[in-house]
């Protein structure tokens, strides 16, 4: 990997990429920092002290704060970070299954996909206002925080009252802004994409995680000792080169084309092979799962803790605590039951059966159409269950950790098995596209 990095500095056009997209990040981080207009950065950083110390945040906003970068609890410019646009392309996918007019365009070409991603950035804008309008109402009434700051005290006030300017106006310019953020942050995930090393918005999540893994880390390490701090990275070590194997790990099914005839030329005759991945549905299943785990504490979030009732009280004991049985045991089916959803709404074995057909390709061994389908249903439905135990495992084990760890700052553990699936997952595709770039510039071939 660093040989194929010197090998791109190297290489002028190659090197302009790098330092374009090293500005782009620079950029976002600059942006992920930067306060919004009427927040008080004083106060976000006393409550973001209280949470720390009380283990008070909330499940799956201290997911969409690991996406981006520690901004969504500040408040910044960039504090919806690049997740919206991430449940646009997830929701536009999962409709293509279910809209005719969206499976066709995806069937145009590169005409259709252009307009599917115009219809993914308006449907971006309007999740950004929806989700920045629900966390600044969070915000006002401390819920942002899990209920660890008071809002009636002016020196904990996220957003202050006593501005001199109406309440309404400071929480639209708050929402515009955060809205615009996202607006700018989608734009400069392309910039990345069309001028820089290629998958702009991945590369902005990546660096949104890194940029979380020293401060937490070496919070970790102050809760515990150097013993156990040591033995931890040791295992983390250990987890990214089995997801770096598990991803990229594949079943290669054969498959052979006909020659043919057309004119006085002859096409087809050739070999290749359709490559399914075990982890087929990538890291969505566990954001489905963490989502859908949620709903317990919002729940909660309604009711007074001091006084809860016994179903109320049962729900906070299992399905809220991250280091209970059920709540670990509840995550890990929901993870597969979404893996197998995904990949069955992802990957249509009769769509690509009958595009074989149409191009005279065969599996050797089996029949053309039908039996081809139904072949590589099979295949994929063995291959997905180790892809799904791998997910559920990945993304359990850092409730395992902290129960080891005795730890009380559950949502700063940076090693997550969310985390780590997307840092992995990002940085083996940035290599391969590098490394493709640099083949594309300096193959010489047999002939000189």
């Amino acid at each position: 990997m660093l040989s194929a990095f010197t090998s791109a500095f190297r290489t002028p056009d190659l090197r302009k990429k790098l330092l374009f997209t090293i500005f782009i990040i620079a950029l976002y981080r600059l942006g992920a920092t930067l306060p919004s207009p009427g927040v008080s950065y004083t106060n976000v950083r006393r409550c973001i002290d209280i949470v720390n110390s009380q283990d008070a945040g909330n499940g799956v906003l201290n997911l969409l704060n690991l996406f981006s970068g520690g901004a969504l609890l500040q408040l910044s410019v960039f504090a919806l970070g690049i997740m919206p646009y991430i449940t646009a392309s997830i929701i536009l996918q999962l409709l293509t299954v279910v809209i005719p007019r969206l499976e066709q365009l995806r069937k145009e070409g590169q005409s259709g996909q252009a307009k599917i991603t115009q219809y993914t950035r308006y449907l971006t804008l309007g999740l950004a206002v929806l989700q920045s309008s629900a966390f600044v109402a969070l915000a006002r009434t401390g819920q942002l925080f899990g209920n660890a700051c008071d809002q009636n005290d002016s020196t904990l006030q996220i957003i202050p009252e006593n501005t001199g300017l109406p309440m309404w106006l400071t929480l639209s310019v708050l929402v515009l802004t955060m809205t615009a953020g996202t607006g700018m942050v989608m734009w400069l995930g392309e910039l990345i994409t069309d001028r820089g090393v290629g998958n702009g918005m991945s590369v902005l999540i990546f660096t949104s995680i890194a940029a979380r893994l020293p401060g937490e880390g070496w919070t970790i390490k102050e809760s515990t000792n150097w013993g156990k701090f040591s033995l931890v990275i040791i295992l983390v070590l250990v987890i990214i080169a089995l997801v770096v194997f598990i991803e990229q790990a594949q079943r290669r099914i054969p498959v052979q084309y006909a020659k043919r005839m057309i004119g006085r030329r002859m096409y087809g005759g050739t070999s290749t092979y359709i490559p399914l991945k075990v982890n087929q549905a990538g890291v969505v299943p566990v954001i489905f799962g963490s989502s859908l785990l949620y709903l317990p504490q919002l729940y909660l979030q309604f009711f007074d803790p001091n006084n809860l009732n016994g179903y109320q009280l049962w729900i906070q004991k299992w399905l809220a605590d991250p280091t209970s049985a059920l709540y670990i045991g509840v995550y890990f089916l929901l993870i597969i039951f979404f893996t197998y959803f995904y990949v069955s709404i992802t990957f249509n074995p009769t769509e690509v059966a009958d595009n074989m057909k149409k191009y005279g390709g065969f599996v050797p061994g089996i029949r053309p159409g039908k039996p081809t389908a139904d072949y590589l249903d099979f295949i994929l439905s063995r291959i997905t269950l180790p892809g799904a135990l791998y997910l559920g495992l990945i993304s359990v084990l850092p409730n395992f950790f902290f129960i080891w760890l005795n730890a009380q700052q559950y949502q700063n553990f940076p090693f997550g098995g969310t985390a780590v699936l997307i840092m992995v997952g990002v940085g083996l595709e940035t290599v391969k596209q590098i490394e493709s770039q640099l083949m594309q510039r300096n193959y010489e071939g047999f002939l000189r």
